[in-house]
């Protein structure tokens, strides 16, 4: 990675937060030379127009390819774009299609019911039981899911390391830092432990800045 002063084929745009980290992390595992915009959420630089200008949603993380010209939004078409461009973290053959198939429970179910739940449990002035309750609920079914799966494969791919590690551990980084216990799920348990002892992932959870409890 060079600093947010150095030219560099990939900008990433982002801030310390579980989308964010899945790009950090992928870029990091494949050593691709990339700069970092650090755009602070809590400043609202994420709704400043020149950020509107690349996601007109207002959300983190962008990734831009000087060099093909491509301005990606949304995790999992970023993780898409550098296993393609990089030839790696996607495997080949039935391999491919069960780390595009994870990747997209983490898309559609995982990432948005745990983002609900940090809402209602963590973030929400107003504690709503049922809220809390539902998510609390959908979140424990998606990890047992995840469970029977890593139970059966070392990784969700099955043998492979691939893009849908890195974007379900933005995750279950984010729950564990938020006190939600995944210990009593022993195979998703065991594989968030060899994530995090990964050194490229602890190299990208830590930029642009840790991740803190609220």
């Amino acid at each position: 990675m060079t600093n947010d002063s150095g030219t560099s084929m990939l900008t990433l745009y982002t801030d310390a937060s579980p989308n964010g980290f899945k790009a950090t992390i992928a870029l990091e595992e494949l050593g691709l030379p990339w700069r970092l915009v650090h755009v602070r959420i809590d400043k609202g630089e994420h709704r400043a127009p020149e950020f509107l200008a690349l996601n007109p949603h207002g959300r983190v993380p962008v990734l831009s390819d000087d060099e093909t010209g491509a301005v990606l939004f949304e995790s999992a078409a970023i993780l898409l774009y550098l296993a393609e461009m990089s030839g790696r973290l996607l495997p080949d053959g039935l391999a491919r299609w069960e780390a595009i198939k994870w990747l997209q429970f983490h898309a559609a179910s995982m990432g948005p019911i745990l983002g609900q739940r940090v809402h209602f449990e963590i973030f929400a002035d107003e504690k709503i039981a049922p809220a809390i309750d539902r998510y609390r609920r959908l979140s424990e079914e998606a990890f047992a899911t995840l469970d029977v799966r890593l139970g059966e494969h070392e990784w969700l791919a099955g043998n492979d390391y691939s893009i849908a590690d890195i974007a379900t551990f933005g995750w279950t980084h984010i729950t564990e830092i938020c006190g939600f216990s995944l210990a009593h799920h022993r195979h998703l348990s065991r594989w968030h432990s060899q994530m995090a002892a990964r050194p490229a992932v602890q190299r990208g959870i830590i930029l642009p800045e840790p991740a803190t409890a609220p």
